[in-house]
């Protein structure tokens, strides 16, 4: 008889353990079947399929075109390639800022339509309301909050947030009455990392960090940047493990050659 070792699914749950006890909780981005299986298989915590896939599979400037009908699209091919990580949806710009009742709806449409774990959105006390509603009703929600790429046209440049005590004292407020609205985690994008420390101390919850410094409790990187697929994108935050980009390339660059001098296919790929 063969005995199949049981796989232990990461919950929102086992994150706050992982929390509790100072283990760090590694996340990293998929938009489709193929690389969801690769991070998931890598051992992966947690993996955001982000409203970046507007940018980098679809080509758009910003994260601002991308509907709920394609999150939900990219959602279900992930989906079906992860059987370990927690799986975490953006909700794209326009799906839930009008109200609570409308946050809800796209909320329950992507758990429903895709199977998801969770959902991800942006914004303090202003989404605290619809934080609220979808987690009575049963959906966990992770926060989003210093650089919101969503509200990029309102900052007008992906700098660093929250370097002004103003705004970082707006961001510990925020921070807090999103945990309180139910928040079982909060990204932290693009702050200074002594803020981040501070943040992540102050809250129950765990924090992941994005160009936010070592001190949050996990961390998250855009798959497509962290293996160099992206080409010519290298901000401070980023440590590239791999250059796909240069060896694809080259990979095309040996199949072109080797179809156009005849070399393939050869004798032993041919039928």
């Amino acid at each position: 008889m063969s005995v199949h070792k049981e796989l232990k699914k990461v919950t929102t749950h086992r994150l706050q353990e992982m929390k509790n006890k100072g283990e760090k909780i590694a996340m990293l981005t998929a938009y489709d079947y193929s690389m969801a299986t690769v991070v998931d298989e890598g051992g992966i915590d947690a993996v955001l399929v982000g409203d970046s896939a507007s940018m980098v599979m679809a080509g758009h400037e910003t994260t601002l075109p991308i509907t709920l009908d394609q999150m939900i699209y990219h959602a279900s091919s992930v989906i079906r390639g992860v059987k370990r990580a927690l799986v975490v949806v953006d909700l794209p710009f326009g799906s839930y800022q009008g109200n609570s009742k409308e946050a809800l709806n796209s909320a329950i449409r992507i758990m429903k339509e895709s199977g998801a774990h969770a959902v991800k959105l942006e914004g303090g006390g202003e989404v605290a309301e619809s934080i609220e509603r979808i987690v009575a009703a049963g959906i966990p929600v992770m926060g989003h909050l210093g650089l919101t790429p969503q509200s990029i046209y309102k900052f007008g440049t992906y700098t660093v947030r929250a370097k002004e005590e103003a705004e970082a004292e707006k961001l510990k407020k925020d921070v807090l009455r999103i945990q309180q609205a139910g928040c079982f985690s909060v990204v932290l994008e693009k702050i200074p990392a002594a803020l981040a420390a501070e943040v992540t101390q102050s809250l129950s919850i765990p924090t992941i960090g994005i160009g936010a410094g070592p001190h949050c409790d996990g961390q998250v990187l855009v798959v497509n940047d962290m293996i160099g697929l992206t080409k010519g994108f290298r901000p401070r935050f980023l440590r590239q493990y791999l250059d796909l980009y240069s060896q694809i390339s080259g990979a095309v660059q040996n199949y072109v050659n080797d179809v156009k001098t005849n070399d393939f296919p050869n004798a032993s790929e041919q039928y």
